[in-house]
């Protein structure tokens, strides 16, 4: 994944009242931590950022230029709030990496292919976490459901991991469960069985009275 070169402006005005100017001039506000340095409040274009995550995923690493500083720092974000009726973004919390770093993250998986006939497919974790270089983030990991069978899993040891990248979870952590699907033939003849089972009881209570 490569990175995402973009602007900053030093951020001044904290509280409610600052967030919601800086949000009105288009900016979101964000803090850049980490590696020792102090924390640094900053405000990044909305659009821009907004833009990038759609394409690139929550683990976008970005090159930071922040007005006033003599070097751009690479940074990925960890935490973003986002208000959920007006799908903006609130704040960004952004964590400085270095090049050659190696980090953690969780990475969505991607399964692909068919499993066997008759079956139905249960997520239990939708991502994965793992440890890659900061530069060379996957931006999916993909594990193969062909041919498997009811009753089997998908775990963390099947998935086929690029170059470099390693698991931050043991290999038999379940991500899926194949399991039997129940045949609509069935699922009607079990009601209808339930069915006669009530009309049944109902005709014996009436005998008894």
């Amino acid at each position: 994944m490569s990175e995402v070169k973009i602007s900053a402006e030093p951020r001044t005005e904290f509280g409610k009242g600052g967030a919601r100017r800086t949000r009105r001039a288009g900016l979101v506000p964000a803090v850049l931590y980490g590696h020792g340095e102090a924390p640094q409040h900053i405000a990044l274009p909305a659009r821009e950022f907004a833009a990038a995550i759609r394409k690139g995923g929550l683990n976008q690493i970005f090159t930071i230029d922040i007005v006033g500083n003599a070097a751009a720092t690479l940074a990925l974000p960890k935490a973003i709030q986002r208000d959920p009726i007006k799908d903006t973004y609130e704040h960004i919390d952004l964590l400085i990496v270095k090049k050659g770093e190696k980090i953690q993250v969780d990475v969505p998986v991607s399964l692909t292919g068919e499993a066997a006939k008759n079956t139905l497919i249960t997520h239990e974790f939708t991502t994965v976490a793992v440890i890659a270089d900061a530069l060379n983030l996957p931006s999916e990991i993909e594990a193969s459901l062909e041919g498997k069978e009811a009753g089997s899993t998908v775990t963390a040891g099947d998935l086929k991991l690029p170059e470099g990248v390693e698991l931050a979870v043991e290999a038999d952590h379940v991500l899926a469960y194949i399991n039997a699907a129940q045949s609509t033939t069935t699922a009607a003849e079990d009601e209808a069985a339930a069915g006669e089972s009530a009309e049944a009881s109902a005709a014996a209570a009436t005998t008894a009275e």
